[in-house]
């Protein structure tokens, strides 16, 4: 007898609980071959002076998904951290609420197991892929992924900048659906993906980028970063495709860090360069069929002795490695900053920003641009943002800038992908 799912609300999105190879031969998700990236975040080692101590504690964190489907699977990655994480047990469900909340819709927690096992652990440099849970997920519904640490645990990999209050309880509280109050991080710890099966059609884009992209001037806990918005329009239009975020604060197209924890630069939260991470976080994403480029201004802004001829054979390279992976790569100009820290504004940046956004636009290397710039910038002064978009501080968009760049962005250029 086939089972019926049971229909729950949560987060505004609509989440189907019910048991996988179950499905009856009319079910839809008898024709969802296809594994795709419902969520990332990209990881960065932590600087000694920020390191966190957990020990008998649960980390409740809130993810924010894009793309619809069943089945799904949870990454986390130690790729920065110098030691091993017991995970004593771990659990995933629809978030109840909104902003700040990290409670659970009752009836919808699922245990995470690792090769079968509900506890494991994570080994330092390591990564481990969850099995498939069964959880039905909506597009756009809040997950919340819970992680009991029973000894001691440092966080040696992040995502530094999550723009999402998560909560850290005392106990194992993976199983309970209101564990109350605790200390707060805004900061995703070890976890790096959410993956569901999707239809055939499905495939995931990869935003890279850097914090413009992480959202770092955005409203916390609301996700208004421009991926997130993007991901809305796409499932408005009823195009079947994940947004993964990997942008990261800081980061740089042509430098960076990639030092473990303990021994990490103090700027080691910016990341290995773009081009170092593209094999991780772009073509490691399940289901990647394109990738967005918002990335350079940071080394114009932290390197006066860079040229525009060597930002463009950055990009050359970027663009190689997605053509040679079979990937559709798309160019974003870099947005205005007049108005920012002198060490981006000034005549020298400004010139290597137009000439490099010249080069986006006209030398045909890429499959398509994304005018960025052009969907931001003030038509009196088009050095700067207009002041509406403008977070304050002349470089990052505000909630209003982030919707503008997401609305600069054309759905056709994500049309159905033929695997």
């Amino acid at each position: 007898m086939t089972r019926r799912g049971l229909l729950l609300a949560g987060a505004g999105a609509t989440v189907v609980i019910g048991a996988p190879g179950e499905a009856g031969e009319g079910d839809p998700v008898r024709h969802r071959p296809s594994r795709v990236g419902t969520w990332a975040a990209a990881s960065t080692a932590v600087p000694a002076k920020k390191i966190l101590t957990l020990a008998g504690e649960t980390v409740r964190q809130v993810v924010h998904t894009s793309i619809g489907g069943d089945l799904p699977r949870v990454t986390l990655a130690n790729t920065f951290g110098a030691e091993p994480v017991r995970i004593g047990a771990a659990t995933i469900g629809v978030r109840a609420g909104a902003g700040r909340s990290c409670d659970t819709v009752p009836g919808t927690l699922r245990p995470l197991t690792f090769d079968g096992a509900p506890d494991t652990l994570l080994a330092p440099g390591g990564v481990l892929v969850s099995d498939p849970c069964d959880l039905l997920v909506e597009a756009g519904a809040d997950l919340v992924i819970s992680l009991y640490l029973p000894g001691e645990a440092r966080p040696g990999t992040v995502s530094p900048r999550a723009k999402q209050s998560n909560l850290i309880v005392g106990g194992d509280a993976t199983a309970t659906d209101t564990p109350g109050r605790g200390r707060r991080t805004s900061r995703y710890l070890w976890l790096s993906g959410v993956s569901v099966r999707a239809g055939r059609d499905a495939a995931a884009v990869v935003a890279l980028g850097d914090s413009i992209t992480c959202g770092t001037k955005t409203t916390d806990s609301a996700n208004h970063r421009w991926p997130d918005l993007l991901a809305g329009r796409l499932r408005a239009g009823h195009r079947p495709r994940g947004l993964l975020n990997a942008g990261l604060s800081g980061n740089r197209l042509l430098f960076g860090y990639e030092d473990r924890t303990g021994r990490a630069h103090p700027k080691a939260s910016i990341g290995p360069a773009a081009l170092r991470r593209f094999g991780r976080d772009v073509l490691g994403q399940p289901g990647v069929r394109y990738v967005v480029t918002l990335i350079g201004v940071n080394d114009l802004g932290n390197n006066p002795r860079l040229t525009a001829a060597q930002l463009i054979a950055g990009h050359r390279e970027l663009i190689a490695k997605a053509r040679v992976n079979g990937l559709r790569v798309y160019g974003g100009t870099l947005l205005p900053f007049a108005g920012a820290a002198r060490r981006y504004d000034n005549p020298a940046n400004e010139a290597k920003r137009q000439e490099l956004n010249h080069w986006i636009r006209t030398a045909g290397q890429y499959d398509a641009v994304i005018d960025f710039d052009a969907a931001v910038r003030d038509l009196k002064d088009p050095r700067r943002m207009q002041p509406r978009y403008d977070s304050g501080d002349g470089l990052h968009p505000n909630d209003l800038g982030t919707a503008a760049l997401a609305a600069a962005v054309p759905l056709e250029l994500f049309e159905t992908w033929q695997a």
